[in-house]
């Protein structure tokens, strides 16, 4: 690994550059967007991010020949959170150029803090969290890139894996296309007189988001995922910090809660692909493109949007009942795409082995469109892997 460093982050310079590694690497590659700078130092920042009070973390950069190649973050949950079936010891954030050499160190580096801290196991990359951006694209190199949705180029699994790597979980990102079908010859579930009565669907109050829908978001959100693989409580705070995109970027439309007999069951969240509007800005959004972008998305007509947050009490789940509010939420989402004419909109990611969520996905048209892969290592007691293996397994 000769002329390889790795540097922790422990400046505002190295911080930023941290943010934006992904744009300096990746640029011009067919599929990817750069993220908003902005946006990803509000992700990032331990003091502005609440996710950062549930964990320690570290963030690594890699420099090669004078050049930042890469990067990685680690991070270890309080002892009284416990992620389902996934380690508290994670990393994230893993990008880096087409080397192996590079992509060990950042590795090895995060291994051994994770190490230091007590891991056995770990799990990622989750940057920061599960319910941030999650996982190493796999499959759909050259989608249309979504907000808020990781993408990586197609060697980066592949050295992961030659590093010891295995598959943990892939989760699944389904495409709908509104204009395939003729959404005004459906009877909506909501109108059959089984559920005339029963449930009812209104919009999320954009203008008191903080002063009640976060928290029922939150409750909702927990209630229903809480068994599912990976799965750490989503509080309120982080929720309140997403409440100014959703105010200012969601379409009224496209928050939604569902009711059944008056109470508030169910939940769903969309929003328009920013990337839309902000594909010549190059991450920079101060100080000139902030303007444009207040002014692009009142203007904008959307074509693509993305499913973001979804949610149905875990009592109704596997019922009668829930089965049917599940479908009443994806079709009444699907229809307000299409009546925004947005032609695509990306639901997901969803757990491989969430059958239940999968199906009425796949019901209503849906097509897998990317993959995401979920890795895991154990860090302790492993066999260790000459380097020459390791870049003999990783060519092509």
């Amino acid at each position: 690994m000769a002329g390889i460093e790795i540097v922790p982050v422990d400046s505002l310079s190295r911080f930023l550059t941290f943010c934006k590694l992904p744009r300096l690497i990746y640029k011009g590659a067919a599929g990817f967007a750069p993220s908003l700078d902005a946006e990803r130092w509000n992700l990032y920042s331990h003091k502005l991010n609440p996710h950062f009070k549930h964990v320690e973390a570290q963030e690594f950069l890699a420099r090669k020949d004078g050049k930042w190649v890469g990067r990685i973050s680690a991070q270890v949950y309080k002892p009284e959170i416990e992620p389902v079936s996934a380690s508290r010891w994670q990393f994230g954030s893993l990008d880096a150029i087409d080397d192996i050499e590079v992509v060990r160190a950042l590795t090895r580096a995060a291994e051994e803090w994770l190490r230091a801290r007590g891991a056995e196991r770990i799990t990622g990359p989750f940057s920061p969290d599960i319910n941030g951006e999650s996982g190493v694209l796999i499959e759909g190199f050259e989608a249309t890139p979504m907000f808020l949705m990781p993408w990586h180029p197609p060697y980066l699994s592949r050295l992961i894996e030659a590093l010891g790597y295995e598959k943990a979980k892939d989760l699944i990102s389904y495409r709908h296309l509104s204009s395939e079908q003729d959404l005004s010859k459906e009877r909506r579930i909501a109108d059959r007189p089984e559920w005339r009565d029963r449930l009812k669907i209104r919009q999320l109050d954009r203008d008191h988001l903080k002063q009640g829908e976060t928290a029922l978001m939150s409750e909702l959100f927990n209630d229903a995922w809480r068994d599912n693989w990976g799965f750490v409580p989503l509080g309120k705070d982080e929720l309140d910090g997403f409440a100014d995109l959703m105010k200012y970027v969601m379409p009224p439309e496209f928050g939604i809660v569902l009711e059944l007999d008056g109470a508030p069951v169910s939940f769903a969240v969309a929003l328009p692909n920013l990337h839309e509007v902000t594909a010549d800005f190059d991450g920079k959004l101060l100080p000139f493109n902030l303007f444009k972008l207040i002014s692009r998305i009142r203007k904008h007509k959307f074509s693509t949007g993305r499913l973001l947050l979804l949610g149905t009490r875990k009592s109704l789940q596997n019922s009668a009942t829930g089965g049917a509010i599940l479908l009443s939420l994806i079709e009444d989402m699907r229809r307000r795409s299409c009546n925004a004419d947005v032609f695509a909109l990306e639901a997901g990611w969803v757990l491989e082995d969430n059958i239940g969520m999968r199906r009425p996905i796949e019901m209503f048209g849906g097509k897998i469109d990317k993959i995401h892969r979920i890795y895991e290592k154990r860090v302790t007691g492993a066999p260790l892997v000459s380097f020459e293996a390791q870049r003999e397994e990783a060519r092509p």
